[in-house]
């Protein structure tokens, strides 16, 4: 067995990946497994004893936007009772920020990798605060969510056909050069989103008042393009999954309780260990000890070489996240050290255009003890109340080192 040469193509088809954003579709519709009593939430499995506060408001949200239940009493019920089951978004190919909750009549982004033809899927961003993501779901929340499943969703479904699709791939490339990382800052990445939809939008809505609340909605949101992105990632991810004798980390991801990892050459198996509590600025009237538990399958920018791992390229997040722009530059050279590549087509300029760090190598992580950097917004610990800030935060140890035991186990190392 060959480790490096493996690692190289698992590193190699991550890279070489081209996800364009195709469509948009109802989840049950096109979801690989996607069933009516099916809920799919962020990280790895979890059930509602051991979800924390933020996933307990989405999943009671989610719920009641089906009109499957009333209040939390009933989400509870319903979920105990084995009338509604939960798994992972990532055991259908799917990626969802923070709590991640995609239901079955949610109109979902479908992304597919033209290189490998594998496909992937995310829902579609509500903007920041008070948002079913983080755990609220007010009579605002549910009204928006329906909104975007009416108007929003189909008018960039038919845009986004009209247009040919759109190469994620080389909009993010642009935007790591306009200074976004790809995960906690996506102004650039989500005005070149505009850019590419605003034509075809004036062409499909209905009409133009319905244009001008759609473009008003895309311009109003800078993280408009981060679903596309995390499912594009995803794709790319999925592409170096699977590879035998591949130590390269293909899922980061967390539920607010647990912080899971996959790794390429062990198939599907979870390795997961206590989630962080992320460190960074919170909006006025909160403090860190109002926050919940790490928590979203954002970090699968991280896996495929953006992210924090691109801070170098965005110095500004800081102003979101803490710190400097010193530190945005020490966090992407502190990657390096953990990562088996350089990337191709993802360059950061201060840095000479040096590719992103790419391709989490367990190996690496626990010989250095240094483990991944992640940017995250930041969950109230309660349901129901949202967003109240950003920061950073890492994985547990655990997780790599369990996973390289194992790997050690399977190939008899």
């Amino acid at each position: 067995m060959d480790i490096e040469k493996a690692n190289t193509e698992a590193t190699e088809r991550m890279m070489e990946a081209q996800p364009v954003l195709v469509g948009v579709g109802k989840a049950l519709d096109v979801i690989p497994g996607m069933r009516e009593n099916l809920f799919l939430h962020a990280g790895p499995p979890i059930t509602w004893e051991r979800a924390s506060g933020p996933m307990r408001g989405a999943i009671t949200g989610a719920l009641i936007f089906e009109g499957k239940a009333k209040d939390e009493a009933e989400a509870k019920a319903l979920v105990e009772s084995g009338e509604v089951e939960l798994e992972p978004c990532h055991h259908h190919q799917s990626v969802g920020p923070m709590a991640g909750l995609t239901s079955p009549s949610m109109l979902v982004y479908i992304v597919e990798n033209k290189t490998h033809g594998n496909k992937s899927y995310s829902n579609l961003n509500e903007g920041y605060g008070k948002v079913l993501r983080y755990g609220a779901y007010s009579d605002y929340v549910l009204e928006r969510l329906h909104w975007m499943n009416d108007v929003l969703g189909p008018t960039l479904g038919d845009a986004i056909e009209a247009g040919g699709g759109i190469d994620i791939k080389a909009l993010l490339s642009e935007a790591l050069q306009m200074g976004d990382e790809g995960h906690n800052r996506n102004k650039a990445g989500s005005i070149l989103y505009l850019k590419a939809l605003a034509p075809h939008v004036a062409k499909v809505a209905k009409d133009s008042g319905t244009a001008c609340d759609v473009l008003k909605a895309i311009g109003d949101n800078a993280l408009a393009v981060l679903n596309p992105v995390m499912a594009a990632c995803k794709a790319m991810a999925d592409a170096g999954h699977g590879i035998e004798g591949s130590t390269i980390v293909s899922t980061m991801a967390r539920n607010g309780t647990d912080f899971g990892i996959r790794v390429s050459g062990l198939g599907d198996r979870w390795f997961a260990g206590p989630v962080g509590q992320p460190k960074g600025l919170y909006f006025p009237g909160f403090t860190a000890e109002d926050g919940s538990g790490d928590i979203g399958d954002s970090t699968i920018t991280e896996t495929a070489g953006i992210g924090a791992f691109a801070m170098a390229s965005a110095p500004a997040i800081i102003t979101f996240v803490s710190g400097t722009p010193k530190d945005a530059i020490n966090t992407t050279l502190e990657m390096y050290e953990i990562n088996f590549a350089e990337h191709k087509y993802f360059t950061i300029p201060p840095l000479d255009f040096r590719g992103t760090p790419t391709g989490i190598d367990i190996r690496k992580v626990v010989e250095t003890g240094i483990t991944p950097r992640l940017n995250t917004g930041i969950a109230h610990r309660e349901a129901g109340v949202g967003q109240i800030g950003a920061g950073l935060v890492r994985p547990p140890m655990e997780v790599f080192e369990e996973a390289l035991v194992a790997f050690a186990e399977k190939y008899g190392i």
